[in-house]
C-alpha cells in the first residue's frame, strides 16, 4: 500500500512564504485562494516566547469530513491516501467548505486575477473554466505524483514527480513521500524525531506531519 504524506520541519520553515507562490504558479489560483499558506504564530508564555511558522493546507485525512457530507459523492479518497475532488458532478454546494476542521477548500464563482481584471500569461495559459462554481483545493500535485509513477520515478525523491511546494521550499522543511513505505524519506523523518498532527484529535487522521525538535539528543 501506499499513503502519501508530507512533513514539515517547523525548526526548519523561516516564513518566506516561497511554498504559497511556488503553489499559486503551479495551479494559478486566483487572489484570495491559497492551497498552501504559511501561519504566523507565537508559542510559548512571556518572557519565553518564540516565532513558528506552520504550513498548511488540506491534510488529505484518512477520514475526511468533506467526503462524508459531499451529496454528490464528487468527493472521493483514492487507494494511496490522495483526497480528489470530481469537478464534473461537484454542484458547488460548499457543504465540504463548511466541514473542513482546516479551511482547505474554496469556491471562485468568477475568474479573478492578480492585477484586476488583466490577466497574467501564467493565469491565461493555466485557467480552468472547470474550477468555476466548485469546491477546489490542494491536490498534493496530483498530476506531477502520477506523471512520476507512470514514468518510473519516485515521488518526494525526484523533483518531476513531487509536489510544487516541496520542490520550493528554500530551508528544506517539507519533505513529501509514502509513509507506508519504512524506508520512505518521510518514514525516516517521523521515526527518528517526534512529530504531531493538526487537530488530530477531531478523528481525521491528517497527513501533514509537523516535526517540532529536530536537534539530535
Amino acid at each position: 500500500m501506499t499513503k502519501w504524506a508530507i512533513v514539515a520541519d517547523l525548526g526548519r520553515c523561516v516564513g518566506c512564504q516561497t511554498c504559497t507562490t511556488a503553489c499559486r504558479h503551479a495551479n494559478a489560483t486566483p487572489p484570495g485562494v491559497q492551497y498552501r499558506k504559511v501561519l504566523d504564530m507565537e508559542v510559548g508564555t512571556f518572557p519565553d516566547v518564540r516565532r513558528v511558522f506552520v504550513p498548511v493546507g488540506c491534510m488529505h485525512c484518512d477520514e475526511p469530513p468533506c467526503r462524508d457530507v459531499c451529496p454528490t459523492t464528487a468527493t472521493t479518497k483514492r487507494a494511496d491516501g490522495m483526497v480528489m475532488i470530481d469537478y464534473d458532478i461537484c454542484i458547488g454546494c460548499g457543504y465540504c467548505i463548511v466541514a473542513c476542521p482546516y479551511q482547505a477548500r474554496y469556491k471562485v464563482s468568477k475568474p479573478t486575477f492578480a492585477f484586476k481584471d488583466q490577466e497574467t500569461q501564467n493565469e491565461r495559459t493555466r485557467f480552468d473554466e472547470r474550477l468555476l462554481g466548485v469546491a477546489q483545493k490542494c491536490t498534493f500535485c496530483v498530476d506531477r505524483v502520477d506523471y512520476g509513477l507512470a514514468n518510473g520515478l519516485t515521488p518526494g525523491v525526484a523533483p518531476e514527480a513531487t509536489p510544487a511546494c516541496v520542490n520550493s521550499c528554500l530551508s528544506k522543511a517539507l519533505t513529501f513521500g509514502d509513509t507506508d513505505n519504512p524506508d520512505s524519506n518521510v518514514s525516516k523523518l517521523l521515526k527518528r524525531y517526534k512529530s504531531f498532527r493538526m487537530h488530530e484529535e477531531l478523528g481525521t487522521g491528517p497527513n501533514i506531519h509537523y516535526l517540532w525538535e529536530t536537534e539530535d539528543e
